[in-house]
């Protein structure tokens, strides 16, 4: 290693409280603007070979006349540095501390007057967290090796050394260099291939011209094909994937012109898509310009393209305007989640949003139930303390902040909210801000209405005030007391079902008390086929309530699904649900062992908390 480990003179900048508890980022040193990224895939040693150049806002002022050095402190995570360079090539000083198991290791660079840009060589580790490694056996096609990013919420610093904290936006330009088999995908302008530095390899190119947080850049490689879904959208995939995406996702289009018809302008050029192997461990990720969406959603019949209105909501609430820290979450995903639901709303109609409010009800209960309600992970705006996002990611800030936020709408008006909502966007559009931030421009644009509603209970206590906004329909009343009166007998007939959309079956799922007998569990089968389903939602619902039965003849099915499919919303509450019962906790162990090897990392660490948490008997 090229860096030194012992301690360095007294420092400009330092020792004052960070802005962000994530990272070394320090916004009173100089911040780095834009990034020249060159990546090297070697999917032999499944590791990154990276140069990167941070191009600094301003040229470093004289050194201080007492003497003091001006540093540049940046986050790194089991990246090897082996070099650290100025303006001309020069070697700068630089110290790599011991390894916080949360933040990673800080790279402290010695910057010399005038530096304006520090260019960085390393190595990323061959187990980097924000990256994954898939052998052709574990992709659709089987036949080339996959490898895609995932970085939120602090793994940026895993493949790349950098301010890797959503306040320090970027703009970027890169260079991928991957097997020349492979096709490299960005979330940054269209890519542009040229030979690359070896026999058998070729270099895609990049730009990306708006500045986004660290966290939402992003990249993929595999064997990949597109289709035009519009002039503006087009769908990434692998060749046996991307004609059923093709179809599931046509209508991206007429959602792009809906949310611009509610909060403006869509200000990144295009919204393109990647459907990733289904390791993938989310269901989406919003990556400016190029969404990741896991093969999950494709049902076959459009059912789960809400997903895709939350990813785009995403260009207006999350990476327009993105929380200036992880305690803020719930800026990014509560506001996404509202304005996803007013996108379902317009092109769906009343009764499927309040279907989709209902559907997400449940989900935060079940979030309450494992933290419990008074936890202050159930809060809004948190204080983790430095802790890891990740251990405590849940559906809270998704749901409970998008009902604060329906609260504040019905509070003052729709028409007067949304007027609100587009200043809100014009005021902070590609800046990074805090909740209290959020409250100051709440109270200077619709004065008192914070008071009116408690906002201080509902963004600083646990729980869910008793205020919160209700939904309600007769339908929705009907499925729930369908679901509830399940265990009582009640039993509806097929007269009754037909015709029923997934999102009606899935409330009447959700309801359905557990566990239950076999015979119920059969009846239950039969009646809506449930173990052949290929909407997931449905799916794993029924299979949580299998394995929570104790129901035998679903324990192929859980074990298919789990091996197959690497999404934590369907990893955990499957884990959880196996945990009810001896045989089933069996079941979990060895599905794990199997599955475990596809998994993300971040799914491997869902099912082992889970598992840590079954019972010795």
């Amino acid at each position: 290693m090229a860096v030194s480990s012992q301690p360095v003179p007294r420092v400009i900048g330092v020792d004052v409280s960070r802005p962000d508890p994530h990272s070394y980022f320090d916004d009173e040193q100089p911040r780095a603007r834009h990034l020249e990224l060159e990546l090297d895939l070697d999917f032999d040693a499944r590791r990154v070979v990276g140069r990167v150049t941070l191009v600094l806002e301003a040229a470093v002022p004289a050194i201080d006349p007492d003497g003091a050095l001006p540093v540049l402190d940046l986050d790194t995570d089991g990246l090897e540095i082996e070099a650290v360079l100025g303006d001309g090539g020069e070697r700068l000083g630089a110290v790599l501390d011991d390894a916080d198991p949360v933040l990673g290791r800080r790279l402290r660079v010695d910057l010399a007057a005038g530096t304006s840009r520090v260019t960085i060589e390393y190595r990323a580790a061959a187990d980097a967290i924000g990256l994954q490694w898939l052998s052709p056996e574990q992709t659709s096609g089987g036949v080339q090796p996959f490898v895609f990013s995932q970085f939120q919420a602090i793994h940026a610093r895993s493949v790349v050394p950098l301010q890797d904290s959503p306040g320090a936006r970027v703009t970027f330009e890169a260079a991928l260099t991957v097997p020349e088999s492979l096709v490299a995908v960005m979330g940054a302008g269209a890519g542009v291939a040229e030979p690359g530095p070896r026999a058998g390899t070729r270099t895609f190119r990049f730009e990306m011209p708006q500045a986004i947080p660290p966290y939402l850049i992003s990249f993929a490689a595999g064997d990949l094909v597109s289709r035009e879904l519009s002039e503006r959208s087009r769908i990434w995939a692998e060749p046996s994937v991307v004609e059923a995406a093709a179809y599931e996702f046509a209508e991206v289009e007429a959602m792009m012109a809906t949310a611009e018809g509610m909060f403006g302008a869509y200000d990144w050029d295009r919204y393109d898509l990647l459907v990733l192997p289904p390791s993938f461990p989310y269901g989406g990720m919003e990556n400016p310009r190029l969404t990741f969406l896991t093969p999950t959603v494709i049902a076959g019949d459009r059912s789960l393209t809400d997903v895709i209105a939350h990813e785009l909501a995403h260009s207006w609430t999350g990476n327009l305007i993105t929380n200036a820290n992880a305690d803020h979450f719930w800026l990014n995903e509560g506001a996404t989640t509202w304005a996803e639901r007013r996108i379902v709303e317009a092109l769906h109609g009343e009764e499927a949003v309040t279907l989709a409010w209902a559907i997400g009800e449940q989900g935060l209960a079940d979030a309450f139930e494992r933290f419990g309600v008074d936890s202050p992970f159930t809060r809004l705006r948190t204080d983790l303390g430095g802790g890891d996002p990740d251990a405590v990611y849940s559906i809270v800030p998704y749901e409970k902040g998008a009902r604060f936020l329906v609260l504040l709408e019905r509070a003052v008006g729709r028409e007067r909210f949304d007027a609100f909502l587009r200043r809100y966007i014009e005021r902070y559009r590609f800046s990074s801000i805090t909740t209290e931030e959020f409250v100051a421009f709440l109270d200077q644009e619709l004065p008192g209405v914070g008071g009116e509603v408690g906002a201080q209970e509902w963004l600083y206590e646990p729980g869910l005030p008793e205020n919160a906004p209700r939904f309600e329909s007769g339908r929705l009343e009907e499925l729930i007391a369908l679901g509830g009166g399940f265990g009582d007998g009640v039993r509806p007939s097929a007269e009754e079902v037909e015709g029923w959309s997934a999102s009606e079956l899935l409330v009447y799922l959700q309801r359905v008390p557990r566990p239950l007998a076999a015979e119920d569990c059969r009846w239950l089968d039969e009646r809506f086929e449930l173990m052949g389903r290929g909407n997931y939602e449905l799916l794993v619902e029924w299979l949580t309530i299998a394995a929570a039965s104790d129901y035998e003849p679903a324990f192929a099915r859980i074990r298919e699904v789990l091996v197959e499919v690497g999404r934590m919303k369907y990893v955990r509450p499957l884990f959880l649900a196996m945990g009810e019962h001896a045989r089933t906790r069996e079941l979990a162990r060895e599905v794990y062992a199997a599955a475990a090897p596809g998994y993300h990392e971040l799914s491997r660490r869902a099912a082992r908390d889970v598992m840590a948490g079954y019972s010795a008997g």
